[in-house]
């Protein structure tokens, strides 16, 4: 186990500069600060996410994900650590084709929405397409391992899944986009 905080405040990083989990200093705006701070956002959104009425299978699954986000922000944060495995993408591609399954096929593009939940789950879904993002720039710059990115792009694919499940065990259903709506009924 790190060490633990005593104090929040540390006066350290007044200069702009943070810890990595390795001891090393580097700018607070440096690829692999924005990457694993936005997988912390990510977790978050997910955080978000299970304060909303979720049913609980799939609040158990997002529970499991919170603590693989928080190994994977751990292996973003020290560089050379290994934190996320194959056998976490194969469990996120195992929950896919789970959820997947009672779905109708997608037709028209999904317009985030369909309740409370669900459009919580389209922000997390966002935010993790975001973090996928910043690793893959970090990754330009610095070794990092295939899995992380192989990860994030595993869940928000799921989060999108669930959103659909979730938009649908609310009731609310799946808002769908009209992209012939202009030609039916513009903008007053």
């Amino acid at each position: 186990m790190g060490n633990r905080l005593s104090k929040i405040y540390t006066r350290t990083g007044d200069d702009g500069s943070t810890g990595l989990g390795d001891g090393t200093r580097v700018a607070k705006d440096s690829a692999r600060v924005a990457a694993y701070g936005t997988v912390d956002e990510a977790n978050s959104a997910i955080g978000l996410l299970l304060a909303a009425s979720v049913p609980e299978p799939i609040r158990d699954l997002l529970t499991t994900i919170q603590h693989q986000l928080f190994d994977l922000g751990g292996e973003l944060c020290i560089p050379g650590h290994a934190a996320v495995h194959d056998a976490d993408i194969d469990a996120l591609e195992a929950a896919l084709d789970h959820y997947t399954a009672d779905l109708p096929p997608l037709r028209e593009f999904i317009l985030p929405g369909g309740g409370d939940a669900a459009a919580r789950c389209h922000v997390a879904r966002t935010v993790v397409r975001r973090a996928e993002r910043e690793t893959v720039s970090l990754a330009r710059l610095e070794d990092v391992r295939p899995q992380p990115v192989r990860y994030l792009n595993r869940l928000s694919d799921l989060l999108f899944v669930l959103a659909r499940v979730l938009a649908r065990a609310d009731g609310h259903g799946e808002v769908t986009w009209k992209h012939e709506r202009r030609k039916a009924r513009p903008l007053p």
